[in-house]
C-alpha cells in the first residue's frame, strides 16, 4: 500500500487553504492512502513551522510527502533547504511535488554508472527547484521593499495594518490557558507573534 502525507502551506490570511484541497483528492485518486494532512499558515522562509515539524516526526519509511509546489515545502536558503529535505529523507520518505521530476524509481532499478547518473541528475533538479523557490522569495521581498520606499517617498505609506481578528483570537486562547505553542497552532500564526501580542496585552514593553 502506498502511503502519503500531505503538507499544505500558505503565507498569509488572504490566501485560502481550501484552494489546495484538490491535492488531497488527486493524491487519493492516485491510489495513495493519506496518513495525514498537515495545514498551516506560515512563511516558507521559516524552518520552525510546527505542522511541518510534526509531519516530519510522523513520517515512516517508504512514505511520500506530497505538496502543491516545492516552495510550499521551502523558501529557505539552499543549504537550509537541503537540510530540511535531508530530514525528510532521513525518515526513509521522499518528496512528490508537481513540476519536480522524480527519478527515484528509475534510480532504484538501475545499477552501476546508470544509477549514479540518475541519482546525480535527481539531486541537481532538486537543488535547482529549491534555489528557484528561494530566488522567487528574495525577488518578492525586494519588490515589496521598493514599493514601501516609493510609498514613503510619496507620503502614501501608512505601515502594516494590524490583524485585529488574529490579535483577539490569540488573547482569547491565552486567557483560556493554552500554551504559546498551542495558541500559535490554533490561531494559525507563529509563536513569536503570539509572544508579541500577549506581551502587548499584558502591557509589557
Amino acid at each position: 500500500m502506498k502511503v502519503a502525507r500531505i503538507y499544505l502551506r500558505i503565507s498569509t490570511d488572504e490566501q485560502d487553504l481550501t484552494r489546495q484541497a484538490e491535492i488531497e483528492h488527486s493524491t487519493r485518486a492516485a491510489d495513495y492512502y493519506v496518513a495525514g494532512v498537515y495545514r498551516e499558515k506560515a512563511s516558507g522562509a521559516r524552518a520552525d513551522r510546527p505542522e511541518l515539524l510534526r509531519m516530519i516526526a510522523d513520517l515512516q519509511p517508504g512514505e511520500v510527502v506530497v505538496a502543491e509546489k516545492i516552495d510550499r515545502i521551502s523558501r529557505l536558503p539552499l543549504a537550509e533547504a537541503e537540510q530540511l529535505v535531508g530530514s525528510i529523507r532521513a525518515k526513509g520518505a521522499r518528496l512528490a511535488v508537481p513540476g519536480l521530476v522524480d527519478l527515484s524509481d528509475l534510480a532504484a532499478d538501475a545499477e552501476g554508472v546508470a544509477k549514479i547518473v540518475l541519482e546525480s541528475v535527481q539531486e541537481l533538479l532538486l537543488k535547482l527547484a529549491l534555489q528557484m523557490a528561494r530566488d522567487d522569495y528574495e525577488t518578492r521581498r525586494e519588490r515589496q521593499r521598493q514599493g514601501v520606499q516609493l510609498a514613503k517617498a510619496s507620503g502614501k505609506y501608512t505601515g502594516r495594518k494590524p490583524d485585529a481578528t488574529t490579535h483577539q483570537r490569540i488573547v482569547a486562547l491565552r486567557q483560556a490557558g493554552h500554551t504559546i505553542q498551542k495558541t500559535a497552532k490554533l490561531a494559525g500564526c507563529s509563536e513569536s507573534q503570539v509572544k508579541r501580542i500577549w506581551a502587548m496585552h499584558q502591557g509589557k514593553p
